[in-house]
């Protein structure tokens, strides 16, 4: 038969549609055409192909050979179709049978020895093949991170030649089962009784990991701020499997794909403030994930946060509003999740010693005002809690034996409130719309009126009086309080003095 029909699948944000791969030979000149909108790395498959047919021992056809990646319209890139296609040649020739062909997706790069290389976005196109009820054929090292998908019927070969034994009968290729959970098995993170003093501000995390809040630290340098962001992610809930699978396919998105040892580990993602406003959000010709869609379901750590460039900065304020973020091209668009933690930690001023008992600081209140201005307003506006880190005291720091609480005790608090507040209201705090603040974080009759005091004198926006509430929710569900009292609301206000007015 001169022509064959494979399936593969293309890669757009999070989804992986479906391409279908038509290989026909017809009498003519020799001459090898891929068609289908293909990119450069998919049009060079013709020379990997080529070399790799002829290592293994196959006969490529000296006809016309024509190669058709449907639909048309859909842009084609990276080197996962060179397997259907060496596939659909062999196929379309009669090298090897194809009445079995359509029972399966298939995706993998081929080196020109034959084997088969790893590709990235594995899990996306699993999970899309999956829900069409066709087995996938992919690389044996992407085949560990395919597997999480529980549901798919997978096949990891290591080269063109395992394949083809597979398609003729010779050497059925079995079924790769997935790998073993370690339910329960907590991922060691650093311990964050390993920072000494800093009470207060590791309340200020606590609250932070039980509500799902952003948290600016501000202080000196060496008080721990970038300790304490590191040990964050080690007192957040455990992940379920649905955020772990997830996390898991931004990442297989990403230039270094997903690594099976992070299974269920919150991602922690700390950029240089150099960063571009495409690093963090992502882009390219083809979209990537960029750093905060990376951090799904994990902590994005931006230190320095007023050394990044302020146009970065803004790149930030919608998705931490809307969980997402939207990537518009000429030519296409690209949706990628974002719920991330934003920790960020910054300097008072521009020598960084401001108000540290050293009294080395000479910076101008001008110059403070400017350095703190590279923070816009509404930035500022959308983070939770913004704390002051002082310089831990010297007989602190000396102390051999240090008295912090081990992480495991933070947690299994965080884990109580979270618990309460998805069998409340199915989601965290933090992720609280408008009308179900009013049903949720009402304040009794004296917190309001501590409420209404703070609005005036700190001049809050709208934005801010519904976190206040939010935070104090999470206070009261952490002190296991039903209602919100005047003492959640207080604590609440005095993680926003830091708010500009």
């Amino acid at each position: 038969m001169p022509l064959a029909v494979l399936y593969s699948r293309a890669l757009a944000g999070m989804h992986a549609p479906l391409v279908t791969v038509e290989t026909h030979i017809a009498n003519g000149l020799p001459s090898f055409t891929i068609v289908g909108l293909p990119e450069t790395e998919v049009k060079e498959s013709r020379d990997r192909v080529r070399a790799a047919l002829q290592t293994a021992h196959f006969k490529i056809p000296a006809q016309r050979i024509t190669v058709n990646l449907a639909p048309a319209d859909l842009p084609k890139e990276s080197g996962r179709f060179d397997l259907p296609i060496a596939l659909g040649i062999l196929a379309a020739s009669g090298q090897i049978p194809a009445d079995a062909l359509d029972r399966y997706e298939w995706a993998g790069e081929l080196a020109l020895t034959g084997e088969l290389r790893p590709i990235h976005g594995a899990l996306a196109m699993t999970y899309s093949a999956a829900q069409s009820g066709r087995s996938f054929v992919l690389p044996q090292q992407n085949a560990a991170e395919a597997a999480l998908v529980k549901q798919a019927k997978i096949y990891a070969a290591q080269s063109l030649l395992q394949i083809c034994s597979h398609l003729t009968g010779d050497a059925p290729l079995p079924a790769y089962h997935h790998p073993p959970e370690k339910q329960g098995v907590i991922p060691d993170y650093p311990d964050m009784d390993e920072v000494k003093g800093q009470t207060q501000v590791k309340r200020a995390l606590e609250i932070a990991a039980a509500g799902s809040h952003s948290l600016l630290m501000i202080g000196p340098p060496g008080t721990g701020k970038s300790m304490l962001a590191a040990r964050f992610p080690g007192i957040l809930p455990p992940m379920t499997e649905a955020e772990a699978l997830e996390s898991a396919a931004i990442q297989s998105l990403g230039h270094g794909g997903f690594d099976i040892r992070n299974w269920k580990r919150r991602p922690y993602r700390a950029p240089h403030h150099t960063a571009s406003g495409v690093a963090l959000v992502g882009g390219g010709s083809h979209p990537r994930p960029g750093e905060i869609s990376l951090a799904m379901h994990g902590v994005l750590f931006l230190d320095e946060l007023a050394e990044f460039d302020r146009k970065v900065l803004e790149v930030l304020r919608e998705p931490l509003e809307s969980g997402r973020i939207t990537i518009s091209r000429a030519a296409r668009q690209a949706e990628f999740p974002a719920r991330f933690q934003l920790i960020a930690a910054m300097n008072p001023c521009p020598c960084g010693y401001l108000g540290h008992a050293s009294g080395k600081c000479h910076c101008t209140p001008d110059q403070i005002a400017r350095y703190r201005a590279r923070i816009s307003g509404p930035l500022l506006d959308r983070i939770d809690l913004q704390i002051e880190v002082p310089a831990v005291p010297q007989e602190e720091l000396m102390r051999q034996q240090t008295a912090g609480e081990k992480s495991e005790a933070i947690r299994r608090r965080i884990e109580k409130s979270y618990r309460k507040q998805i069998d409340r209201q199915g989601k965290a705090n933090n992720q609280l719309s408008v009308k179900e603040i009013d049903r949720f974080c009402a304040p009794d009759p004296d917190s309001e009126n501590l409420l209404k005091q703070a609005i005036a004198r700190l001049n809050l926006s709208a934005r801010a009086y519904h976190r206040i509430l939010k935070v104090a929710r999470t206070i009261a569900d952490l002190s296991d309080a039903d209602k919100i009292g005047k003492q959640h609301i207080a604590e609440a206000i005095q993680y926003r003095r830091m708010d500009k007015h």
